[in-house]
């Protein structure tokens, strides 16, 4: 199974293609902004990096946040369109998902994102949600995580190992293994977008 794998969500846009579980070509960049202008090309060069062509792909696999609003809509909106255009499949994993779990999921393993003063986390028991992705404030958030490894960018609060974004490699390799009617790409955002927020 050939697989696209895209992430926007945080300080990072990662582009991947995988066939089974190696891998062709992965580009990643650090931003924090200017993911709408990089991510095509750096799809396209991945691709052609590997020498292959769109209509190879069997899923298309991408990030659902949290995350900022910008950089999620943007990998989610070309994800999507790929998928659309190839009429293939298009899976969406939680950011807090992949952080998580890409090193393995046995045991308590979770992920933290900061959100101003509060977080959201994701908790999983030998790969099983036991907190799904939600916000929470400190003393929840550090209560929920209670003795599981944690990872991601907020790790350092809960003395976990700090990772600014999920592997790209490790994404395309677990969305490989999922269901898609399970994993739909449905957005959630760190925060709503401006134009929907009181003023």
């Amino acid at each position: 199974m050939r697989i696209l794998a895209i992430d926007t969500t945080l300080t990072r846009c990662s582009v991947a293609l995988i066939e089974s579980d190696t891998a062709l070509a992965a580009l990643s960049e650090s931003m924090e902004r200017g993911h709408a202008e990089r991510i095509a090309p750096m799809a396209d060069e991945v691709m052609r990096t590997a020498e292959a062509d769109f209509d190879s792909l069997d899923r298309i696999v991408v990030t659902t946040g949290p995350g900022s609003f910008t950089g999620l809509r943007v990998g989610l909106s070309f994800a999507r369109g790929i998928a659309v255009a190839l009429a293939k499949p298009c899976v969406g994993i939680s950011t807090l998902e992949a952080l998580a779990l890409e090193r393995g999921e046995d045991g308590a393993r979770a992920a933290a994102i900061a959100s101003g003063p509060d977080f959201y986390v994701a908790r999983y028991q030998d790969g099983a949600p036991t907190v799904a992705p939600q916000r929470f404030g400190p003393d929840e958030a550090r209560a929920a995580l209670a003795g599981a490894h944690v990872r991601g960018p907020a790790a350092g609060a809960f003395n976990g190992e700090v990772s600014d974004a999920p592997d790209i490699l490790a994404l395309a390799q677990r969305g490989a293994r999922l269901d898609p009617a399970l994993y739909p790409p449905n957005p959630l955002y760190l925060r709503a977008a401006l134009l929907n927020m009181p003023s």
